[in-house]
Protein backbone atom coordinates (compact mmCIF):
# COMPACT_ATOMS: atom_id res chain seq x y z
CA UNK A 1 0.00 0.00 0.00
CA UNK A 2 1.38 3.39 -0.98
CA UNK A 3 2.41 5.59 1.94
CA UNK A 4 0.05 8.56 2.17
CA UNK A 5 1.81 10.30 5.04
CA UNK A 6 3.24 13.80 4.47
CA UNK A 7 6.95 13.77 3.70
CA UNK A 8 10.04 15.96 3.52
CA UNK A 9 11.99 15.99 0.26
CA UNK A 10 15.53 17.37 0.11
CA UNK A 11 15.86 19.57 -3.00
CA UNK A 12 19.27 21.09 -2.29
CA UNK A 13 22.17 20.77 0.13
CA UNK A 14 24.67 23.56 -0.62
CA UNK A 15 25.43 27.05 0.60
CA UNK A 16 23.85 30.01 -1.21
CA UNK A 17 26.25 29.93 -4.18
CA UNK A 18 25.62 26.28 -5.05
CA UNK A 19 28.07 23.69 -6.35
CA UNK A 20 30.01 24.27 -8.51
CA UNK A 21 30.40 27.85 -7.39
CA UNK A 22 30.40 30.88 -9.70
CA UNK A 23 33.96 31.91 -10.59
CA UNK A 24 35.57 28.89 -8.93
CA UNK A 25 37.89 26.85 -11.12
CA UNK A 26 39.86 25.39 -8.23
CA UNK A 27 40.14 21.72 -7.32
CA UNK A 28 37.02 21.82 -5.15
CA UNK A 29 34.79 22.66 -8.13
CA UNK A 30 36.63 21.46 -11.24
CA UNK A 31 35.11 17.96 -11.15
CA UNK A 32 31.60 19.38 -11.04
CA UNK A 33 32.29 21.77 -13.92
CA UNK A 34 33.49 18.82 -15.98
CA UNK A 35 30.66 16.52 -14.93
CA UNK A 36 27.22 18.17 -14.60
CA UNK A 37 25.93 15.07 -12.80
CA UNK A 38 27.96 16.16 -9.77
CA UNK A 39 26.09 19.47 -9.48
CA UNK A 40 24.38 20.14 -6.16
CA UNK A 41 21.60 22.66 -5.61
CA UNK A 42 21.20 25.36 -2.98
CA UNK A 43 19.72 24.18 0.33
CA UNK A 44 15.97 23.71 0.18
CA UNK A 45 13.37 21.36 1.63
CA UNK A 46 9.95 20.57 0.23
CA UNK A 47 7.04 19.55 2.44
CA UNK A 48 4.54 17.44 0.54
CA UNK A 49 1.13 16.02 1.44
CA UNK A 50 0.00 13.23 -0.91
CA UNK A 51 -3.60 13.43 0.36
CA UNK A 52 -4.16 17.13 -0.32
CA UNK A 53 -1.81 17.15 -3.34
CA UNK A 54 -0.15 20.27 -1.95
CA UNK A 55 3.53 21.07 -1.48
CA UNK A 56 5.41 23.86 0.26
CA UNK A 57 9.03 24.96 -0.05
CA UNK A 58 11.35 26.08 2.71
CA UNK A 59 13.30 28.88 1.02
CA UNK A 60 13.20 30.08 -2.57
CA UNK A 61 16.72 29.59 -3.86
CA UNK A 62 18.57 30.67 -7.02
CA UNK A 63 17.91 27.07 -8.20
CA UNK A 64 14.14 27.53 -7.80
CA UNK A 65 13.06 26.43 -11.28
CA UNK A 66 15.16 23.27 -11.19
CA UNK A 67 13.93 22.45 -7.71
CA UNK A 68 10.30 22.85 -8.76
CA UNK A 69 11.05 20.42 -11.58
CA UNK A 70 12.68 17.99 -9.12
CA UNK A 71 9.63 18.21 -6.88
CA UNK A 72 7.30 17.56 -9.80
CA UNK A 73 9.16 14.34 -10.57
CA UNK A 74 8.41 13.02 -7.08
CA UNK A 75 4.96 14.55 -6.64
CA UNK A 76 3.51 15.02 -10.14
CA UNK A 77 0.33 17.05 -10.18
CA UNK A 78 0.95 18.58 -6.76
CA UNK A 79 0.23 22.28 -6.39
CA UNK A 80 2.81 24.59 -4.82
CA UNK A 81 0.80 25.99 -1.93
CA UNK A 82 3.30 28.29 -0.25
CA UNK A 83 6.92 29.18 0.55
CA UNK A 84 8.50 29.54 3.99
CA UNK A 85 11.56 31.79 4.22
CA UNK A 86 14.35 31.43 6.76
CA UNK A 87 16.09 34.80 6.20
CA UNK A 88 17.35 37.47 3.83
CA UNK A 89 20.63 36.10 2.49
CA UNK A 90 20.63 35.66 -1.26
CA UNK A 91 20.47 31.88 -1.38
CA UNK A 92 17.27 31.80 0.63
CA UNK A 93 14.81 34.17 -1.03
CA UNK A 94 15.97 35.34 -4.48
CA UNK A 95 14.14 32.49 -6.21
CA UNK A 96 10.96 34.45 -5.54
CA UNK A 97 11.70 36.32 -8.75
CA UNK A 98 10.34 33.28 -10.62
CA UNK A 99 6.87 34.04 -9.25
CA UNK A 100 6.62 37.32 -11.18
CA UNK A 101 4.85 38.06 -14.44
CA UNK A 102 8.00 37.33 -16.43
CA UNK A 103 7.85 33.68 -15.34
CA UNK A 104 5.18 31.81 -13.33
CA UNK A 105 2.95 34.86 -12.70
CA UNK A 106 1.49 33.27 -9.58
CA UNK A 107 -1.62 34.60 -7.88
CA UNK A 108 -1.31 35.40 -4.17
CA UNK A 109 1.26 32.71 -3.47
CA UNK A 110 1.57 32.55 0.34
CA UNK A 111 5.05 33.55 1.49
CA UNK A 112 5.58 32.96 5.21
CA UNK A 113 8.31 35.07 6.79
CA UNK A 114 9.30 36.95 9.94
CA UNK A 115 8.45 40.67 10.39
CA UNK A 116 11.75 42.17 9.19
CA UNK A 117 11.81 39.85 6.20
CA UNK A 118 8.26 40.91 5.34
CA UNK A 119 9.26 44.57 5.55
CA UNK A 120 12.34 43.90 3.40
CA UNK A 121 10.29 42.26 0.65
CA UNK A 122 7.50 44.83 0.64
CA UNK A 123 9.88 47.78 0.73
CA UNK A 124 12.50 46.93 -1.91
CA UNK A 125 12.46 46.32 -5.64
CA UNK A 126 12.07 43.95 -7.36
CA UNK A 127 10.35 42.13 -4.51
CA UNK A 128 7.77 44.79 -3.74
CA UNK A 129 6.59 44.50 -7.34
CA UNK A 130 5.58 40.92 -6.54
CA UNK A 131 3.52 42.28 -3.65
CA UNK A 132 2.00 45.06 -5.74
CA UNK A 133 1.07 42.69 -8.57
CA UNK A 134 -0.32 40.20 -6.04
CA UNK A 135 2.03 37.47 -7.23
CA UNK A 136 2.78 36.83 -3.56
CA UNK A 137 0.78 37.21 -0.38
CA UNK A 138 3.08 37.86 2.56
CA UNK A 139 2.05 36.08 5.77
CA UNK A 140 3.96 37.35 8.79
CA UNK A 141 4.96 34.65 11.27
CA UNK A 142 6.36 35.17 14.75
CA UNK A 143 9.04 33.44 16.77
CA UNK A 144 7.63 30.32 18.53
CA UNK A 145 4.08 30.91 17.26
CA UNK A 146 2.89 27.70 15.60
CA UNK A 147 0.57 27.61 12.62
CA UNK A 148 -0.93 24.92 10.39
CA UNK A 149 -0.16 24.44 6.71
CA UNK A 150 -3.13 22.08 6.69
CA UNK A 151 -4.84 19.74 9.14
CA UNK A 152 -1.91 17.29 8.98
CA UNK A 153 1.14 19.57 9.08
CA UNK A 154 2.10 22.09 11.75
CA UNK A 155 4.98 24.57 11.53
CA UNK A 156 6.75 26.33 14.39
CA UNK A 157 9.28 29.03 13.46
CA UNK A 158 12.04 29.81 15.93
CA UNK A 159 14.76 32.45 16.03
CA UNK A 160 18.41 31.48 15.62
CA UNK A 161 21.49 33.71 15.94
CA UNK A 162 22.89 34.54 12.53
CA UNK A 163 24.28 37.54 10.64
CA UNK A 164 21.07 39.53 10.49
CA UNK A 165 22.18 42.45 8.32
CA UNK A 166 18.76 42.83 6.71
CA UNK A 167 16.36 40.43 8.40
CA UNK A 168 16.04 38.10 11.35
CA UNK A 169 16.83 34.39 10.86
CA UNK A 170 14.46 31.50 11.47
CA UNK A 171 14.68 27.77 11.78
CA UNK A 172 11.59 25.62 11.40
CA UNK A 173 9.98 22.69 13.16
CA UNK A 174 7.77 20.63 10.85
CA UNK A 175 5.40 18.28 12.64
CA UNK A 176 2.75 15.72 11.78
CA UNK A 177 0.89 13.29 13.99
CA UNK A 178 3.67 10.71 13.71
CA UNK A 179 7.03 12.45 13.30
CA UNK A 180 8.79 15.79 13.36
CA UNK A 181 11.71 17.46 11.60
CA UNK A 182 13.88 20.48 12.48
CA UNK A 183 15.62 22.60 9.83
CA UNK A 184 18.48 24.97 10.73
CA UNK A 185 20.55 25.72 7.60
CA UNK A 186 22.29 28.79 9.08
CA UNK A 187 23.49 29.59 12.58
CA UNK A 188 26.54 31.49 13.81
CA UNK A 189 27.43 29.15 16.69
CA UNK A 190 25.61 26.63 18.83
CA UNK A 191 26.79 28.38 22.01
CA UNK A 192 25.03 31.59 20.92
CA UNK A 193 21.66 29.85 20.73
CA UNK A 194 19.34 29.88 23.72
CA UNK A 195 18.79 26.12 23.28
CA UNK A 196 21.14 23.16 23.54
CA UNK A 197 21.38 21.43 20.18
CA UNK A 198 21.97 18.06 21.84
CA UNK A 199 18.65 18.40 23.69
CA UNK A 200 16.82 19.58 20.56
CA UNK A 201 17.96 16.46 18.70
CA UNK A 202 16.36 14.24 21.33
CA UNK A 203 12.96 15.85 20.79
CA UNK A 204 12.62 15.26 17.05
CA UNK A 205 12.72 12.47 14.48
CA UNK A 206 15.24 14.09 12.14
CA UNK A 207 17.25 17.31 12.14
CA UNK A 208 18.94 19.11 9.25
CA UNK A 209 21.64 21.43 10.58
CA UNK A 210 24.28 23.88 9.40
CA UNK A 211 27.25 22.06 7.90
CA UNK A 212 28.61 24.97 5.84
CA UNK A 213 32.28 24.34 6.60
CA UNK A 214 33.90 21.08 7.63
CA UNK A 215 36.81 22.62 9.56
CA UNK A 216 38.90 25.76 9.92
CA UNK A 217 41.51 24.59 7.36
CA UNK A 218 38.97 24.77 4.58
CA UNK A 219 38.98 28.53 3.88
CA UNK A 220 42.35 29.96 5.02
CA UNK A 221 41.88 32.98 2.72
CA UNK A 222 38.72 34.14 4.54
CA UNK A 223 38.20 35.69 7.97
CA UNK A 224 35.77 33.20 9.48
CA UNK A 225 34.70 35.71 12.15
CA UNK A 226 32.90 37.57 9.35
CA UNK A 227 31.16 34.46 8.04
CA UNK A 228 30.58 32.46 11.24
CA UNK A 229 29.20 28.95 11.06
CA UNK A 230 29.85 25.97 13.36
CA UNK A 231 32.41 23.63 11.82
CA UNK A 232 31.13 20.10 11.25
CA UNK A 233 34.13 18.73 13.16
CA UNK A 234 33.23 20.88 16.19
CA UNK A 235 29.54 19.92 16.01
CA UNK A 236 30.50 16.24 15.99
CA UNK A 237 32.67 16.77 19.08
CA UNK A 238 29.76 18.53 20.79
CA UNK A 239 27.37 15.68 19.98
CA UNK A 240 29.78 12.79 20.36
CA UNK A 241 28.32 11.54 23.65
CA UNK A 242 24.85 11.07 22.17
CA UNK A 243 23.73 7.48 21.65
CA UNK A 244 23.76 6.09 18.11
CA UNK A 245 19.99 6.37 17.91
CA UNK A 246 20.25 10.15 18.36
CA UNK A 247 23.32 10.69 16.17
CA UNK A 248 21.65 9.09 13.16
CA UNK A 249 18.96 11.78 13.24
CA UNK A 250 21.53 14.43 12.31
CA UNK A 251 21.92 15.40 8.64
CA UNK A 252 24.41 18.14 7.76
CA UNK A 253 23.19 20.57 5.09
CA UNK A 254 24.06 23.99 3.55
CA UNK A 255 27.54 22.83 2.48
CA UNK A 256 29.96 25.37 1.04
CA UNK A 257 31.51 24.58 -2.36
CA UNK A 258 34.86 24.16 -0.60
CA UNK A 259 33.50 21.54 1.78
CA UNK A 260 35.09 18.15 1.03
CA UNK A 261 32.10 16.26 2.41
CA UNK A 262 30.24 17.16 -0.80
CA UNK A 263 32.25 14.33 -2.33
CA UNK A 264 30.70 11.03 -1.26
CA UNK A 265 34.00 9.12 -1.20
CA UNK A 266 36.10 11.73 0.63
CA UNK A 267 37.83 10.81 3.87
CA UNK A 268 36.05 13.69 5.57
CA UNK A 269 32.67 12.28 4.54
CA UNK A 270 33.64 8.85 5.82
CA UNK A 271 34.60 10.30 9.20
CA UNK A 272 31.14 11.83 9.56
CA UNK A 273 29.45 8.57 8.64
CA UNK A 274 31.74 6.48 10.85
CA UNK A 275 30.89 8.79 13.76
CA UNK A 276 27.21 7.94 13.24
CA UNK A 277 26.02 11.12 11.52
CA UNK A 278 24.82 11.83 7.97
CA UNK A 279 25.26 14.33 5.16
CA UNK A 280 21.96 15.35 3.56
CA UNK A 281 21.31 13.85 0.12
CA UNK A 282 19.30 15.47 -2.65
CA UNK A 283 16.00 13.75 -3.47
CA UNK A 284 16.03 11.93 -0.13
CA UNK A 285 12.49 11.49 1.18
CA UNK A 286 11.54 11.33 4.88
CA UNK A 287 7.98 10.50 5.87
CA UNK A 288 6.46 12.46 8.71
Amino acid sequence: MKNKNPFILVLGITQDGGYPHAGCNKKCCCDAWNNPLLKKHVSCLAITDPLSNHSWLIDATPDFKEQIHMLNKIAPGNTLNGILLTHGHIGHYTGLINLGKEAMNTKNMPVYCAPKMAKFLSGNLPWKQLVKDKNINIKVIENSNSFELNERIKITPFAVPHRDEFTETLGFRIESVNKSVVYIPDIDAWKKWDKKIEEVIKEYSRIYIDGTFNDKKEIPHRNTSKIPHPFITDTIKLLNTLPKSEKKKVHFIHLNHTNPVLKSKSSERKKIENAGFHVAEEMNKFYL
